[in-house]
Protein backbone atom coordinates (compact mmCIF):
# COMPACT_ATOMS: atom_id res chain seq x y z
CA UNK A 1 0.00 0.00 0.00
CA UNK A 2 1.71 3.20 -1.17
CA UNK A 3 2.10 6.30 0.96
CA UNK A 4 0.20 8.34 -1.65
CA UNK A 5 -2.79 5.99 -1.47
CA UNK A 6 -2.86 6.32 2.32
CA UNK A 7 -2.76 10.13 2.11
CA UNK A 8 -5.59 10.17 -0.43
CA UNK A 9 -7.65 7.82 1.75
CA UNK A 10 -7.17 10.02 4.81
CA UNK A 11 -8.13 13.15 2.86
CA UNK A 12 -11.26 11.44 1.55
CA UNK A 13 -12.30 10.52 5.10
CA UNK A 14 -11.58 14.04 6.40
CA UNK A 15 -13.74 15.60 3.68
CA UNK A 16 -16.61 13.26 4.55
CA UNK A 17 -16.25 14.11 8.26
CA UNK A 18 -16.28 17.84 7.63
CA UNK A 19 -19.22 17.54 5.20
CA UNK A 20 -21.59 15.48 7.38
CA UNK A 21 -23.07 16.73 10.67
CA UNK A 22 -23.28 13.23 12.17
CA UNK A 23 -20.39 10.75 12.22
CA UNK A 24 -20.70 7.28 13.73
CA UNK A 25 -18.27 4.55 14.69
CA UNK A 26 -19.61 1.07 13.99
CA UNK A 27 -18.21 -2.35 14.83
CA UNK A 28 -18.31 -4.74 11.86
CA UNK A 29 -16.98 -7.74 13.83
CA UNK A 30 -18.40 -11.00 12.42
CA UNK A 31 -20.88 -9.11 10.27
CA UNK A 32 -22.12 -11.47 7.51
CA UNK A 33 -21.71 -10.00 4.02
CA UNK A 34 -25.33 -10.68 2.90
CA UNK A 35 -26.77 -8.83 5.87
CA UNK A 36 -24.32 -5.96 5.41
CA UNK A 37 -25.45 -5.57 1.80
CA UNK A 38 -29.08 -5.57 2.91
CA UNK A 39 -28.46 -2.84 5.48
CA UNK A 40 -26.54 -0.79 2.92
CA UNK A 41 -29.60 -0.91 0.67
CA UNK A 42 -31.85 0.20 3.53
CA UNK A 43 -29.50 3.09 4.32
CA UNK A 44 -29.11 4.22 0.71
CA UNK A 45 -29.63 7.97 0.54
CA UNK A 46 -29.63 8.20 4.35
CA UNK A 47 -26.16 7.12 5.46
CA UNK A 48 -22.83 6.04 4.02
CA UNK A 49 -20.60 3.31 5.48
CA UNK A 50 -16.86 3.52 4.82
CA UNK A 51 -14.49 0.70 5.81
CA UNK A 52 -10.79 1.46 5.97
CA UNK A 53 -7.66 0.64 7.95
CA UNK A 54 -7.99 1.58 11.62
CA UNK A 55 -4.78 3.63 11.52
CA UNK A 56 -6.06 5.71 8.58
CA UNK A 57 -9.41 6.35 10.26
CA UNK A 58 -7.61 7.51 13.41
CA UNK A 59 -5.41 9.83 11.36
CA UNK A 60 -8.51 11.28 9.67
CA UNK A 61 -10.11 11.94 13.07
CA UNK A 62 -6.98 13.80 14.11
CA UNK A 63 -6.95 15.93 10.93
CA UNK A 64 -10.67 16.82 10.94
CA UNK A 65 -11.55 20.39 11.88
CA UNK A 66 -14.51 19.25 13.99
CA UNK A 67 -13.91 20.06 17.64
CA UNK A 68 -13.14 17.08 19.92
CA UNK A 69 -13.96 14.53 17.22
CA UNK A 70 -10.56 12.93 17.90
CA UNK A 71 -12.10 11.48 21.09
CA UNK A 72 -14.06 9.10 18.86
CA UNK A 73 -10.89 6.99 18.68
CA UNK A 74 -11.75 5.57 22.11
CA UNK A 75 -14.84 3.90 20.65
CA UNK A 76 -13.03 2.01 17.87
CA UNK A 77 -13.53 -1.63 18.81
CA UNK A 78 -13.38 -4.93 16.98
CA UNK A 79 -13.48 -4.23 13.27
CA UNK A 80 -14.41 -0.52 13.12
CA UNK A 81 -15.86 1.43 10.23
CA UNK A 82 -17.13 4.99 9.83
CA UNK A 83 -20.69 6.03 9.13
CA UNK A 84 -21.60 9.45 7.70
CA UNK A 85 -25.17 10.75 7.81
CA UNK A 86 -27.56 13.59 8.52
CA UNK A 87 -29.89 11.33 10.54
CA UNK A 88 -30.58 12.11 14.18
CA UNK A 89 -28.18 9.95 16.30
CA UNK A 90 -31.05 8.37 18.24
CA UNK A 91 -32.99 7.67 15.06
CA UNK A 92 -29.86 6.09 13.54
CA UNK A 93 -29.26 3.89 16.59
CA UNK A 94 -32.90 2.77 16.61
CA UNK A 95 -32.76 1.85 12.92
CA UNK A 96 -29.60 -0.24 13.32
CA UNK A 97 -30.93 -1.88 16.47
CA UNK A 98 -34.18 -2.89 14.75
CA UNK A 99 -32.17 -4.46 11.93
CA UNK A 100 -30.26 -6.80 14.24
CA UNK A 101 -31.06 -10.48 14.68
CA UNK A 102 -30.24 -12.69 17.66
CA UNK A 103 -27.79 -15.59 17.37
CA UNK A 104 -26.38 -18.34 19.60
CA UNK A 105 -23.12 -17.73 21.44
CA UNK A 106 -19.94 -19.45 20.33
CA UNK A 107 -16.80 -19.96 22.36
CA UNK A 108 -14.62 -16.88 21.97
CA UNK A 109 -17.48 -14.48 21.19
CA UNK A 110 -17.50 -11.14 23.00
CA UNK A 111 -20.68 -10.47 24.96
CA UNK A 112 -22.46 -7.35 23.60
CA UNK A 113 -24.21 -6.88 26.96
CA UNK A 114 -24.35 -8.53 30.37
CA UNK A 115 -25.75 -12.04 29.86
CA UNK A 116 -28.08 -13.06 32.69
CA UNK A 117 -29.71 -16.41 33.31
CA UNK A 118 -32.84 -15.86 35.39
CA UNK A 119 -34.03 -18.01 38.24
CA UNK A 120 -36.70 -20.61 37.60
CA UNK A 121 -37.42 -23.89 35.87
CA UNK A 122 -34.99 -24.68 33.04
CA UNK A 123 -37.22 -27.46 31.72
CA UNK A 124 -34.21 -29.80 31.73
CA UNK A 125 -34.45 -33.23 33.32
CA UNK A 126 -32.29 -33.84 36.40
CA UNK A 127 -28.95 -35.36 35.44
CA UNK A 128 -25.46 -34.41 34.20
CA UNK A 129 -26.73 -30.95 33.17
CA UNK A 130 -26.57 -29.89 36.84
CA UNK A 131 -22.78 -30.15 36.67
CA UNK A 132 -22.66 -28.10 33.48
CA UNK A 133 -24.77 -25.35 35.06
CA UNK A 134 -22.49 -25.35 38.09
CA UNK A 135 -19.40 -25.04 35.86
CA UNK A 136 -20.96 -21.90 34.35
CA UNK A 137 -21.40 -20.37 37.82
CA UNK A 138 -25.07 -21.21 38.36
CA UNK A 139 -26.62 -22.51 41.56
CA UNK A 140 -29.38 -25.00 40.82
CA UNK A 141 -31.67 -27.52 42.48
CA UNK A 142 -34.06 -30.26 41.43
CA UNK A 143 -37.82 -29.87 41.79
CA UNK A 144 -40.36 -32.34 40.36
CA UNK A 145 -37.61 -33.99 38.37
CA UNK A 146 -36.57 -30.75 36.60
CA UNK A 147 -33.54 -28.53 37.18
CA UNK A 148 -34.32 -25.08 38.59
CA UNK A 149 -31.89 -22.13 38.70
CA UNK A 150 -31.97 -20.75 42.25
CA UNK A 151 -31.22 -17.07 41.56
CA UNK A 152 -30.65 -14.60 38.72
CA UNK A 153 -27.00 -14.83 37.70
CA UNK A 154 -24.86 -12.85 35.26
CA UNK A 155 -22.72 -15.55 33.63
CA UNK A 156 -20.68 -13.16 31.47
CA UNK A 157 -20.36 -9.38 31.57
CA UNK A 158 -20.47 -6.94 28.67
CA UNK A 159 -17.20 -6.93 26.76
CA UNK A 160 -15.98 -10.22 28.22
CA UNK A 161 -15.15 -13.31 26.17
CA UNK A 162 -17.66 -16.15 26.36
CA UNK A 163 -15.90 -19.38 27.36
CA UNK A 164 -16.88 -22.89 26.33
CA UNK A 165 -18.63 -23.70 29.62
CA UNK A 166 -20.89 -20.65 29.38
CA UNK A 167 -21.60 -21.06 25.66
CA UNK A 168 -22.59 -24.70 26.21
CA UNK A 169 -25.06 -23.74 28.95
CA UNK A 170 -26.52 -20.85 26.94
CA UNK A 171 -27.09 -23.11 23.94
CA UNK A 172 -28.55 -25.81 26.19
CA UNK A 173 -31.04 -23.28 27.60
CA UNK A 174 -31.84 -21.84 24.17
CA UNK A 175 -30.51 -18.38 25.07
CA UNK A 176 -29.18 -16.37 22.09
CA UNK A 177 -27.25 -13.40 23.51
CA UNK A 178 -25.36 -12.48 20.36
CA UNK A 179 -26.59 -9.93 17.84
CA UNK A 180 -25.89 -9.99 14.14
CA UNK A 181 -25.95 -6.50 12.70
CA UNK A 182 -24.12 -3.19 12.74
CA UNK A 183 -23.05 -2.30 16.27
CA UNK A 184 -23.08 1.49 16.64
CA UNK A 185 -20.43 2.24 19.28
CA UNK A 186 -20.70 6.03 19.34
CA UNK A 187 -21.95 9.04 17.38
CA UNK A 188 -20.53 12.56 17.05
CA UNK A 189 -22.87 15.54 16.56
CA UNK A 190 -22.44 19.24 17.37
CA UNK A 191 -19.20 18.74 19.34
CA UNK A 192 -20.85 16.06 21.47
CA UNK A 193 -20.12 12.33 21.50
CA UNK A 194 -22.99 9.98 22.37
CA UNK A 195 -21.99 6.44 23.27
CA UNK A 196 -24.28 3.44 22.73
CA UNK A 197 -25.55 3.42 26.34
CA UNK A 198 -26.87 6.97 25.93
CA UNK A 199 -28.38 6.24 22.53
CA UNK A 200 -30.10 3.04 23.63
CA UNK A 201 -33.23 4.52 25.22
CA UNK A 202 -36.69 3.18 25.93
CA UNK A 203 -38.90 5.63 24.01
CA UNK A 204 -42.01 5.02 26.12
CA UNK A 205 -40.10 5.45 29.36
CA UNK A 206 -38.36 8.55 28.00
CA UNK A 207 -41.62 10.20 26.92
CA UNK A 208 -43.15 9.32 30.30
CA UNK A 209 -40.31 11.11 32.06
CA UNK A 210 -40.61 14.11 29.74
CA UNK A 211 -44.35 14.39 30.42
CA UNK A 212 -43.74 14.09 34.16
CA UNK A 213 -41.16 16.89 33.98
CA UNK A 214 -43.57 19.11 32.03
CA UNK A 215 -46.35 18.58 34.58
CA UNK A 216 -43.95 19.27 37.47
CA UNK A 217 -42.68 22.43 35.79
CA UNK A 218 -46.23 23.68 35.18
CA UNK A 219 -47.21 23.03 38.81
CA UNK A 220 -44.10 24.82 40.06
CA UNK A 221 -44.77 27.78 37.78
CA UNK A 222 -48.39 28.08 38.95
CA UNK A 223 -47.68 27.58 42.66
CA UNK A 224 -44.80 30.06 42.59
CA UNK A 225 -46.82 32.58 40.51
CA UNK A 226 -43.97 32.58 37.99
CA UNK A 227 -45.81 33.10 34.72
CA UNK A 228 -44.54 31.87 31.37
CA UNK A 229 -46.06 31.85 27.90
CA UNK A 230 -47.38 28.34 28.56
CA UNK A 231 -48.66 28.83 32.11
CA UNK A 232 -50.05 32.39 31.89
CA UNK A 233 -53.45 31.25 30.43
CA UNK A 234 -53.68 28.53 33.13
CA UNK A 235 -52.86 31.06 35.86
CA UNK A 236 -55.54 33.45 34.56
CA UNK A 237 -58.10 30.63 34.50
CA UNK A 238 -57.13 29.60 38.03
CA UNK A 239 -57.38 33.20 39.28
CA UNK A 240 -60.79 33.58 37.61
CA UNK A 241 -62.10 30.40 39.22
CA UNK A 242 -60.85 31.45 42.66
CA UNK A 243 -62.27 34.99 42.28
CA UNK A 244 -65.62 33.60 41.15
CA UNK A 245 -65.69 31.17 44.10
CA UNK A 246 -64.91 34.01 46.51
CA UNK A 247 -67.67 36.19 44.98
CA UNK A 248 -70.20 33.38 45.37
CA UNK A 249 -69.23 32.65 48.97
CA UNK A 250 -69.23 36.34 49.96
CA UNK A 251 -72.34 37.23 47.96
CA UNK A 252 -70.56 39.85 45.91
CA UNK A 253 -72.71 40.84 42.97
CA UNK A 254 -70.79 40.84 39.73
CA UNK A 255 -71.91 40.15 36.19
CA UNK A 256 -70.01 36.82 36.04
CA UNK A 257 -71.71 35.36 39.13
CA UNK A 258 -75.17 36.98 39.16
CA UNK A 259 -76.87 34.04 37.46
CA UNK A 260 -75.35 31.58 39.93
CA UNK A 261 -76.22 33.78 42.95
CA UNK A 262 -79.82 34.04 41.77
CA UNK A 263 -79.97 30.30 41.15
CA UNK A 264 -78.55 29.68 44.64
CA UNK A 265 -81.08 32.09 46.20
CA UNK A 266 -83.95 30.43 44.34
CA UNK A 267 -82.85 27.01 45.50
CA UNK A 268 -82.63 28.17 49.12
CA UNK A 269 -86.06 29.81 48.82
CA UNK A 270 -87.59 26.59 47.49
CA UNK A 271 -86.04 24.62 50.34
CA UNK A 272 -87.39 27.12 52.87
CA UNK A 273 -90.83 26.96 51.28
CA UNK A 274 -90.88 23.15 51.59
CA UNK A 275 -89.94 23.36 55.28
CA UNK A 276 -92.69 25.92 56.00
CA UNK A 277 -95.28 23.86 54.11
CA UNK A 278 -94.40 20.74 56.13
CA UNK A 279 -94.80 22.70 59.37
Amino acid sequence: MTKKWKEEEVEKLVKLMDKHPVIGIINMHKMPAPQLQEIRKELEGKAKIIMSKKSLMKRALEKSEKKDIKEMEKHMKGQPALMFTEMNPFELFKFLKENKTSAPAKTGDIAPDDVMIKRGNTGIQAGPAIGQLSDAGLISKVEDGKIHVVKDTVVVKEGEEINSKVSNVLNMLGIEPMEIGLDLSAVYENETIFDKKVLNIDEEEFMGRVNKCIISAINLSLNASYLTEMTAPMAIQKAFREAKSLALEAGIYTKSVMDEILAKAEKEAMTLKEIITEV
